[in-house]
């Protein structure tokens, strides 16, 4: 007696024949089935074939996924899936994505983004500037920024002489500071602190903004009697900069002693929130 089939018989006149079922192939006994190896015979995936009892799946490479054929990769564009893997830009590439930085920044970890201090590496500052860096960026000052009559008599502090009678009318000291900020800093937020560095007995000390705050984004808190908070009230977007004048005027409490200095402080915004 012939053997069974194993899959499908034909009958014929006087005798039959056996058939597989696709993906499948007769072995040399002509009455077994054995699978196709379409992964090695006629491998139709774009990228990633494994044969299965009878057929076969395709699979991609990690970045893409599988066409409507079931047989074609087509890329993922994670920049339009996701609007959150990258900090500033996202670039879609062939199987993946990248990060991109504005100018001013470089890219960290892969995806945020950092300051890169040009004061550090490379500036077009002048011999007699300072370089100041801020968010994005950096910028030159001079490093005598003393105006008439004032003279400078250490980094960044200008004091007017008391030989000279125009000076009776004048802040006794002109000190300059800078300082950066990201934009859009969540208010109110306390930004600096100015502290008196002479302190006279039987004197009494107020501060206040004398100038560069004519629309109200900051506010002067004294915190003790010889210091104060410069607080920012108001959302800034830069990029921008502001130049405030904190005056402390320091008055006698039993006689007619009377003067006042200023911390000109220069705020930078930088162009962006990080």
């Amino acid at each position: 007696m012939p053997p069974y089939c194993h899959q499908r018989c034909v009958n014929t006149p006087g005798s039959f024949y056996c058939q597989c079922s696709p993906g499948f192939q007769l072995a040399a006994n002509n009455y077994t089935c054995v699978d196709i190896n379409e992964c090695d015979a006629s491998n139709q995936c774009a990228q990633q074939c494994y044969n299965i009892l009878g057929s076969f799946i395709c699979q991609c490479n990690q970045g893409y996924e599988l066409s409507s054929d079931r047989l074609n990769c087509e890329d993922i564009d994670e920049c339009r899936t996701s609007s959150y893997l990258c900090q500033y830009q996202c670039v879609n590439e062939p199987g993946k994505f990248s990060c991109m930085c504005p100018q001013g920044y470089q890219v960290v970890r892969g995806r945020t983004c950092q300051d890169i201090n040009e004061c550090e590496t490379t500036n077009e500052c002048r011999e007699d500037e300072m370089c100041w860096n801020y968010h994005g960026g950096f910028r030159c000052y001079p490093r005598n920024p003393c105006q008439d009559p004032y003279v400078l008599t250490s980094e960044n502090r200008c004091v007017c002489p008391v030989s000279n009678a125009v000076c009776r009318e004048l802040p006794q000291s002109i000190v300059y500071k800078y300082m950066s900020i990201r934009s859009d800093r969540s208010v109110p937020s306390d930004i600096f602190q100015i502290q008196a560095t002479t302190i006279y007995a039987n004197t009494i000390n107020t501060f206040q903004i004398k100038a560069g705050n004519e629309n109200g984004e900051f506010y002067l808190r004294q915190t003790s009697p010889v210091s104060a908070m410069l607080v920012l009230v108001k959302s800034l977007s830069g990029p921008r900069e502001y130049i405030v004048d904190l005056e402390m005027l320091t008055v006698s409490s039993i006689g007619t002693f009377r003067t006042s200095s200023v911390l000109r402080l220069t705020i930078i915004v930088g162009p962006f929130s990080f």
